[in-house]
């Protein structure tokens, strides 16, 4: 079977397991079905999930089975883990609309043909127990003391938790033990604000059972700077080309920061550990040949090869200003102008992009200036030749007004 649990460690994925070597011995052994929960709480899956799914995928490649479990009846209570406040409460019209789009997305990913996969939606059996019963067969083997000393309660506790929010805990356990009698699955996965709960349906299905089942937590995707990856100014990045087009996907991670390019190229790609290495231990300007690897790479896995290829074409004429990217304003300026450093405000007027310094200043505020792709914040940067990247620098303003800057 291969050894799939080293292979996750490596990549960097896990974060915690319970009896590891256990689960390490039975995964080498034996072909082993196993589930991730996706909550259907958009119409999109983002890329956030795309570790979940990489997971999978590693998981599926090495002989095991994964379940897809959408979430439509946890959806209804909302997980309250990682949130201050209750979640919105939808509607079931628009999970059920929900669960069916990342049913779409994740046949993507994952092939669900001849039984290697399987796809389930927990409403089918949360949304039509008996409520006295459930009690009686579940809610007697949870302790209260115990489960207010979970994260995902515990910080809820002084702005207040409703009971309703408290039950979430409750559902996804009994999720585990429905997936272990109906199709023998003996693993649970999921991220690590997941801890707590996915403990609950493992201790749940042991206590039950009287079997043998495990649980793994994988890593979040988070930045050098320990904040959640996908959030961009102006929103959400998605694995739905409609809310996020494959360019701006290949753009997105085409301009990461260089500390999380080995990160990124370990848990969002498929690529041999040997090159990762490699390509991430290329220094200075090379670092940015590792990034255009990375940024196919995953717009490939999501979007497949021909638009990965569009959107790296798009990317490098609208870098070098060629006709494809709509003949971009270059301005060539002699490089020695930048030795001492000019500052941003003069330069957006010195190219047209501003009037004035003032204007250029309202911009900044309002978030509407980016150089490569990175949201500038502060009017008082002041430009260097470190700034620019094969000489060259690009600017935008606003959602489509690009220009560029070359050394000369």
């Amino acid at each position: 079977m291969g050894n799939v649990l080293e292979l996750l460690k490596e990549r960097g994925y896990i974060d915690q397991v319970t009896y590891e070597d256990e689960l390490n011995e039975l995964l080498t052994t034996e072909p082993v079905t196993f589930y991730i929960g996706f909550d259907a709480t958009a119409d999109s899956l983002h890329i956030g999930h795309f570790v979940q799914i990489m997971v999978m995928k590693h998981m599926q490649q090495a002989g095991h089975r994964p379940i897809a479990l959408l979430g439509g009846g946890t959806t209804m209570i909302g997980d309250p883990s990682g949130k201050t406040d209750m979640r919105k409460m939808l509607t079931r019209e628009d999970i059920d609309h929900n669960a069916s789009r990342f049913k779409e997305q994740l046949s993507n990913f994952i092939d669900f043909s001849d039984d290697k996969a399987i796809v389930v939606n927990n409403a089918d059996w949360l949304l039509n127990l008996n409520f006295v019963e459930f009690l009686r067969e579940i809610g007697i083997h949870f302790s209260v003391n115990r489960m207010l000393t979970a994260e995902c309660y515990k910080n809820r506790l002084e702005k207040g938790l409703t009971y309703f929010e408290f039950s979430y805990m409750l559902m996804q356990s009994y999720d585990f033990l429905k997936l272990y009698r109906d199709y023998g699955c003996k693993l649970e996965i999921g991220g690590s604000d997941q801890w707590s709960n996915i403990l609950g349906g493992y201790e749940l299905v042991r206590r039950i059972e009287k079997d043998k089942v495990y649980a793994i937590t994988f890593n979040l995707l988070t930045n050098a700077e320990g904040k959640k990856m996908g959030k961009t100014e102006s929103g959400t990045i998605w694995l739905d080309e409609e809310k996020t087009p494959p360019y701006e996907l290949y753009q997105y991670f085409r301009n990461i920061d260089d500390r999380d390019v080995e990160k990124c190229l370990a848990m969002l790609t498929l690529l041999p550990m040997d090159e990762v290495k490699r390509l991430s231990s290329l220094e200075g300007a090379e670092i940015n040949k590792a990034k255009e690897v990375l940024a196919y790479e995953i717009t490939k896995i999501v979007h497949g090869s021909e638009k990965a290829d569009s959107a790296q074409k798009a990317a490098r004429a609208l870098f070098e200003g060629g006709s494809e990217a709509g003949s971009i304003p270059t301005t060539e300026i002699a490089r020695s102008k930048f030795e001492e450093g000019i500052g941003l405000l003069d330069l957006l007027t010195q190219v047209g992009l501003t009037k004035s310094n003032s204007e250029g200043r309202r911009l900044i505020k309002q978030g509407g200036l980016y150089i490569e792709e990175e949201t500038v914040s502060d009017p008082n940067t002041v430009i260097k030749p470190d700034k620019f990247v094969d000489d060259k620098l690009m600017i935008r303003k606003g959602k489509k007004v690009y220009h560029q800057i070359k050394l000369v």
